[in-house]
């Protein structure tokens, strides 16, 4: 009984950190390229890094507009490319 009480307080805890993931569509101001991504490094300055999920690059970029968006615009976003 206490087997099974674990993997459920684990699959649980794995849908609560599922749930909370963040998603962002960063624009660079510059180029107008639009990049996907769930995590952005503040490099300080207003510069930014992060791993672009179009194209699995790491990308810096020293002027951004971020914007949060829906699971469904990150998904959309990332396969319409």
């Amino acid at each position: 009984m206490k087997k099974v009480a674990g993997y459920v307080v684990s699959l649980l805890l794995l849908f609560a950190v599922l749930g909370c993931a963040s998603y962002y569509k960063v624009v660079d101001p510059v180029s107008k390229n639009v990049y996907y991504t769930q995590s952005i490094d503040n490099r300080g300055s207003g510069v930014i890094q992060f791993k672009d999920q179009v194209s699995k690059n790491k990308v810096t970029l020293p002027q951004s507009e971020i914007m949060e968006i829906t699971e469904d615009q990150f998904l959309a976003g990332t396969r319409g490319q």
